[in-house]
């Protein structure tokens, strides 16, 4: 990967892009006006544009970037503010205080949700295993402004982890977090958001295993979650209880680990 900024820029922003190469410890390429896809004619990898209003991230031959937008959780808070059901909440049983761990932190909007859901007395922790990513979810959720207070603070109190999710579950404390969370890649495609598409190609692939499952359970003083596609084999491969949803492409599985030995 190597980092640019926008094309119309100043000293200052190019000073900001060549730390930010700095601290990802990748390439820093000077923009002169020329255009993304230029760039990445000449460094063929993922280019990361350093903008004065977010941070954007192209694939090889993309004409869209991924981009922070917590439009889908500010839609789901909302929900819950109208005292309207959310499933990962409900069905997870989140609950003020709680301390939540996101294995699979993508886009951010199940963290974002569960900040909300669990207030400042509560702590939610997500994991994302590509290092760029994380780096532009972490930078959204600290400096996006939503125009809602509450919302504005569930982001900021969410702390990212850029880490390999078995590394860190293996790392944590018995019993650590109520909730452990996992929303993998599903196995069978189906109509995903914008934000979704735009985010596969820099998914990180890394497979569920039982050793994962193993170690979450172990973190977890509550349940795992697992949300995936209907039709997914892994949750009778790693024994979730299936919260089937009628009409919806996927559904979560949940297993309790209260008075586990």
């Amino acid at each position: 990967m190597f980092v640019t900024t926008a094309g119309r820029t100043d000293e200052l922003w190019i000073a900001k892009a060549k730390r930010l190469a700095a601290e990802l410890n990748v390439i820093y390429l000077p923009r002169k006006k020329r255009s993304v896809k230029a760039l990445q004619s000449l460094i063929k990898d993922d280019c990361l544009v350093l903008g004065k209003e977010r941070l954007e991230l192209y694939s090889p031959g993309s004409a869209e970037p991924f981009f922070f937008h917590p439009n889908v959780a500010m839609l789901r808070i909302k929900r819950l503010m109208n005292n309207e059901e959310d499933p990962l909440i409900s069905i997870g049983g989140i609950t003020e205080g709680m301390k939540v761990l996101d294995c699979t932190l993508g886009l951010g909007s199940d963290a974002i949700t569960a900040s909300y859901q669990v207030g400042s007395s509560g702590m939610v922790t997500g994991i994302e295993a590509n290092p760029h990513l994380a780096k532009i979810v972490q930078t959204g959720l600290r400096e996006w402004e939503t125009g809602y207070r509450v919302i504005d603070e569930s982001m900021r109190r969410i702390q990212v982890a850029a880490s390999n999710h078995l590394e860190m579950l293996k790392g944590l404390e018995t019993n650590s977090y109520h909730i452990v969370y996992f929303d993998p890649m599903f196995e069978e495609t189906i109509g995903e958001s914008d934000g979704i598409r735009l985010l596969i190609p820099f998914a990180a692939a890394d497979k569920l295993t039982e050793e994962a499952i193993t170690e979450a359970k172990r973190v977890a003083s509550r349940r795992v979650i697992l949300k995936d596609h209907f039709r997914s084999s892994r949750f009778s491969e790693f024994g979730f209880s299936v919260h089937v949803r009628k009409t919806a492409k996927f559904h979560y599985g949940v297993i309790d680990t209260v008075g586990k030995n």
